[in-house]
């Protein structure tokens, strides 16, 4: 479906994408992780064909650089910084992209439907919470039935009910059939979103690995503050000293460090030790 080969992207002396290559399945969910700068927004505008670059990328068997229209004819968009007409209600907004697109208004109706919007049809876009107008972002980019969805940071300017939401909607859409490029900087969303995951630094591909194997493979570590109750932090301080986990008290409770998917052995731990625990964050 998408066949990336040496894809470098410089701004001037600056190389900010170098010697990416991937190739994507049809139907294949795949995530771009990593941190602010490492390059992940860049690939997908090279994808879209908003920036110049080396290397070549083929989606469907055309070259992006010389079919540009017919390929991002075959993608959806979902930039992170939505913009909308605040004034348009969500079915006015979404019925306006379908005709400039000659689409039929039917259309508008199912993506409302496939995205839980119907209910929320008749309100203005500056009346729509984060997580509606999230929605309203991935519905008009399914409005010509993309085969191919390519996803900016979904989920990260929103609360985490929103998110919940959001990850849901993109559970369903990640089983409807197509492709999927999501870009994220949060760990947890990747088992639930994707089939492989491109980690990826200062324009680097680090590795790419199932998702429940990103973690061991970068050694990515996470602190779990764990808060006790009945005043147990030092009896819970020497048992996780004793099962072998680096963790030390502060004001609150007990800080652990713990591998990033192994946080629950420290919470086990305590359990069987008989201590109750009251709450607990992960710090990262």
């Amino acid at each position: 479906m998408i066949e990336i080969t040496s894809l470098t992207k410089r701004y001037g002396a600056i190389e900010v994408v170098s010697e990416f290559d991937l190739d994507v399945s049809p139907g294949e969910s795949v995530a771009l992780w990593g941190p602010n700068g490492a390059g992940k927004t860049t690939v997908v505008r090279c994808l879209l064909g908003l920036v110049t670059y080396e290397g070549s990328i083929t989606v469907g068997g055309l070259d992006a650089a010389e079919h540009g229209k017919a390929v991002r004819g075959a993608m959806g968009y979902v930039p992170q910084e939505l913009s909308f007409y605040d004034d348009m209600t969500v079915y006015e907004l979404l019925d306006y992209s379908a005709s400039l697109r000659f689409l039929s208004p039917q259309r508008v109706d199912e993506v409302c439907e496939t995205v839980h919007l119907t209910d929320h049809a008749d309100k203005r876009v500056r009346e729509l919470s984060g997580g509606l107008k999230q929605r309203l972002g991935i519905a008009s980019a399914l409005l010509p039935d993309p085969p191919i969805l390519l996803l900016d940071e979904p989920t990260s300017n929103l609360d985490a009910r929103a998110r919940e939401s959001a990850i849901s909607l993109l559970e369903d859409l990640r089983h409807s059939g197509r492709t999927l490029i999501i870009t994220s900087h949060h760990i947890e969303e990747m088992a639930m979103l994707v089939d492989r995951v491109v980690a990826m630094e200062a324009g680097r591909i680090q590795v790419i690995c199932g998702p429940s194997d990103l973690a061991d493979e970068l050694g990515l570590k996470a602190w779990l503050h764990v808060i006790m109750n009945n005043g147990d932090s030092a009896t819970a301080l020497q048992v996780l000293h004793e099962q072998g986990f680096a963790a030390r008290m502060n004001s609150r409770g007990v800080l652990v460090e713990v591998s990033a998917q192994g946080k629950g052995e420290a919470v086990a731990a305590l359990q069987e030790a008989g201590l109750s625990i009251r709450d607990l964050e992960v710090w990262r």
